[in-house]
């Protein structure tokens, strides 16, 4: 599937989706655990990343992007995932005073998304 308009709805649908489901996993996620980590955000982009490496593990990286890899992977986990809101609360963190808790997030998100995404592919089964 070419980068025509099929294409531009496929993501966009895909990203409308992840961004909603997000919002609402990283919400009732701080209301479980509070607000005083990012919490939402690393469960977010951790299981984002198991995700991805499943797909990757399962479906291969296509040559040509398919519909389904456009709408799951670009789409609906391009959406799901957020660098934004992990790179402002961690900057949040610094700026008041929580250098400590501003490196765990980096840290933490580093290797528990590299982690999930290698997990994520091991359970697809694929085998180096």
């Amino acid at each position: 599937m070419g980068p025509g308009i099929a294409s531009i709805l496929l993501i966009a649908l895909g990203g409308a989706l992840g961004g909603m489901v997000r919002f609402a996993l990283s919400n009732l996620i701080a209301r479980w655990l509070g607000k005083a980590f990012p919490w939402g955000t690393l469960v977010v982009n951790a299981t984002g990343a198991l995700a991805a490496g499943w797909l990757l593990g399962s479906q291969g990286l296509p040559d040509t992007p398919t519909a389904f890899w456009l709408f799951s992977v670009t789409g609906l986990l391009g959406g799901y995932t957020t660098v934004s809101s992990f790179s402002l609360q961690t900057l949040e963190l610094w700026q008041g005073g929580q250098s400590g808790r501003a490196a765990l997030n980096v840290g933490g998100t580093l290797v528990l998304g590299i982690g999930m995404a290698a997990l994520g592919w091991a359970l697809a089964g694929y085998r180096v």
